[in-house]
């Protein structure tokens, strides 16, 4: 079920209303590429919260000026969004960074400069998609497998 910024999923009711914005945006967005609600809302939220910590002041600004996430608003259809939903997560080196990408994504979703980081955001990720987790050595061998589809 979509939502607005008057009807809204309870734990989004004590985020910042700029973060609860973007999450409702999110979450909107995620609806129309077939994700249930229960996954998209912890996913909206979390990636609304990050945007947040990461975006200047002058795009804070700039988004909160724009309209209001409507229930009614059309998104954009992505068309790899179906077997993104349940893909397994990895996690690798590779360009001098480490990356988090799900199977069959055209790019990695994160990239950070710590292994602690890359495995912490592939944790978040793969237990919201209840998938599998595989993080792998600097090397690229196989480190670990973590499972997260009954959790």
């Amino acid at each position: 079920m979509p939502w607005n910024v008057n009807d809204y999923p309870v734990s989004m009711k004590n985020l910042d209303p700029l973060v609860r914005k973007k999450a409702i945006s999110i979450a909107n967005a995620l609806l129309a590429d077939g994700y249930d609600d229960d996954r998209a809302i912890p996913i909206a939220t979390s990636q609304a919260e990050k945007w947040f910590d990461h975006a200047t002041e002058a795009e804070k600004k700039a988004f909160q000026k724009e309209k209001s996430p409507q229930k009614n608003d059309a998104h954009e259809v992505n068309q790899n969004a179906e077997k993104l939903i349940d893909a397994n997560v990895t996690v690798r080196y590779q360009d001098d960074q480490w990356k988090v990408r799900s199977t069959g994504a055209a790019r990695a979703s994160d990239q950070f400069d710590k292994k602690e980081e890359a495995v912490a955001r592939g944790k978040e990720i793969a237990q919201n998609k209840q998938s599998i987790l595989t993080i792998y050595k600097q090397d690229g061998t196989k480190q670990q497998e973590i499972d997260y589809r009954d959790n």
